[in-house]
């Protein structure tokens, strides 16, 4: 049985585990010790009667003129806290452990009158959740660790957790992951998506929990996983069938091209496959007239839906369109300003995040982005269905606090060039050796930028080029060498830890990506 040390110097509270205790307190390890040098209870003593003490600890901080209290360690801060809930002359908390401070900590401090904390640790959102409080922070140590989970979805900061709508969850989670999961779901308001990439019946029913306790609703759990364990599928399946509308939570299945491929295989009559040649040579007739009509109208189209997207609003021309636009206001009218131009931009599409231009090539679009990587493979930027998709920014990217790499994919369209469909032809020597090809212009809402190619490659399909934030600068850089050294082309660009990238990704084939990078120019 714990035993707690209450001593009183200055004007704090000095709170630490009594580890000996003397020949007289020896035998009382079931009893509670109260004299005038110091005051022992038992840990269970306190977490039972939190009134009593209470009352006990507001009449010793009013006599002694008690402002602070001192605990030694963190596993005892919640039950000090629920005993100074209605306190009002303890305002200050010195944690001595060297221990990050927990979200539910953060919890039981703004329910409290403290106002100033001083502990060893803890992650830049509690520091944002505290404020709002009028709770002063003091950090011991400046290195603030974050979780695996809160390093994917890039929720360093109080705002990214409260307006986050997509998020990623790798499990097996550790017991870190799993308590910034939870600090994710009681503070955010607008989730609508968890991306899972593996998953059994323990790993869902934690999640499915986790969301329930929180009063979480009209979630969709995807799940990118080729699931074959009869006792995950039968989950689901039941899941989806009597609890999905209940509780407005629901799973979608995300299979693998392979996975579908092979499986549909296997079911194939093959006696279907015993055609008569003719019929073969007619059908294989039919398909090329189809697939170059196909690809003629497609290229059509794109150029259609490009020339109608210019003609509402020139991103070249910004200034004549606001000039324009304040033509025939009066004086006392509101002007139109660069703000007001981009909003009209955002009226074609409320995703769009900026404009991609690479010189010599038809890549010369708007980029959208959305809560996933999957909507935009199959509709363009009017929000109609079409099968060459769009230009999409992954959902983990983000061009108003840059990431380290901003991803951006679109099909392959070799035959009719449209969307990445000129990237193959970027692999070519006398398009990458000429020095005016190199830059490549993204420009967002409300600023332009510029990237200098330093590396392009087709590779074998991987994902180890996708990562868009880094733990550290060693992990950045890494990377960097990484990407940098596999490219065909030696660009002779030196890039260090405070670079910024664009990546572009498309698919070569079935099984390979082309895939060039760029960094952001330093000027």
């Amino acid at each position: 049985m714990k035993k707690l040390l209450f001593k009183i110097k200055d004007n704090a509270l000095y709170i630490k585990e009594k580890v000996r205790l003397s020949n007289e307190n020896k035998n009382l390890l079931n009893t509670n010790v109260i004299s005038s040098d110091e005051l022992i209870f038992s840990l269970d003593y306190l977490n039972n009667n939190i009134k009593i003490t209470s009352t006990f600890i507001n009449e010793l901080a009013k006599n002694y003129s008690i402002d602070t209290i001192i605990v030694e360690k963190m596993e005892f801060v919640s039950t000090i806290l629920n005993i100074v809930k209605n306190n009002t002359s303890i305002i200050n908390l010195i944690i001595n452990e060297d221990t990050q401070l927990t979200f539910k900590i953060c919890e039981l401090i703004i329910k409290t009158n403290i106002k100033n904390v001083s502990c060893y640790n803890l992650q830049p959102f509690m520091i944002e959740y505290l404020d709002k409080y009028n709770v002063l922070v003091e950090s011991r140590n400046e290195i603030l660790y974050l979780s695996n989970f809160m390093l994917q979805n890039n929720l360093s900061v109080f705002s990214s957790m409260f307006y986050k709508m997509s998020i990623q969850v790798d499990v097996p989670m550790s017991l870190q992951d799993e308590e910034d999961f939870e600090a994710f779901i009681k503070i955010n308001k607008y989730l609508k998506t968890i991306n899972v990439n593996y998953v059994n019946k323990n790993d869902l029913e934690y999640i499915i929990n986790t969301l329930r306790r929180n009063n979480k609703k009209n979630v969709k759990i995807v799940i990118h996983d080729n699931i074959s364990n009869e006792d995950t599928i039968n989950y689901l399946r039941e899941f989806n069938k009597k609890k999905s509308k209940r509780y407005k939570i629901y799973f979608v299945l995300e299979y693998s091209d392979d996975y579908l491929e092979s499986n549909l295989l296997k079911q194939t009559n093959n006696n279907i496959l015993k055609t008569c040649g003719y019929v073969i040579i007619l059908i294989i007739a039919i398909l090329f007239i189809y697939v170059f009509y196909d690809n003629y109208n497609s290229m059509k189209n794109d150029e259609n839906t490009k020339t109608s997207i210019k003609e509402i609003i020139n991103l070249d021309n910004t200034e004549t369109i606001i000039n324009e636009m304040n033509k025939d206001l009066k004086d006392n009218d509101k002007k139109v300003t660069n703000k007001d131009v981009a909003s009209v931009f955002k009226n074609i599409n409320p995703e769009t995040v900026g404009w991609l231009k690479v010189p010599n090539t038809n890549i010369d679009y708007p980029v959208v982005q959305t809560t996933n990587n999957s909507y935009y493979l199959n509709h363009d930027i009017f929000f109609n269905d079409n099968k060459n998709g769009w230009v999409f920014m992954d959902y983990r990217s983000d061009v108003i606090n840059l990431s380290d790499n901003l991803v951006i994919y679109a099909h392959n369209r070799y035959y009719n060039g449209i969307m990445f469909g000129n990237i193959q032809n970027m692999m070519r020597y006398n398009w990458y050796s000429n020095p005016e090809n190199r830059t490549i212009t993204f420009k967002t809402l409300y600023e332009t930028l510029e990237y200098e190619i330093f590396s392009l490659y087709k590779i074998e399909t991987t994902t180890d080029y996708l990562k868009v934030i880094f733990p550290d600068n060693k992990s950045k850089m890494d990377m960097f060498n990484l990407i940098k050294s596999r490219s065909i082309y030696n660009f002779k660009v030196d890039l260090n830890e405070n670079d910024k990238i664009i990546t572009l990704s498309t698919c070569a084939d079935e099984n390979n990506k082309y895939v060039v990078h760029a960094v952001l120019k330093r000027n």
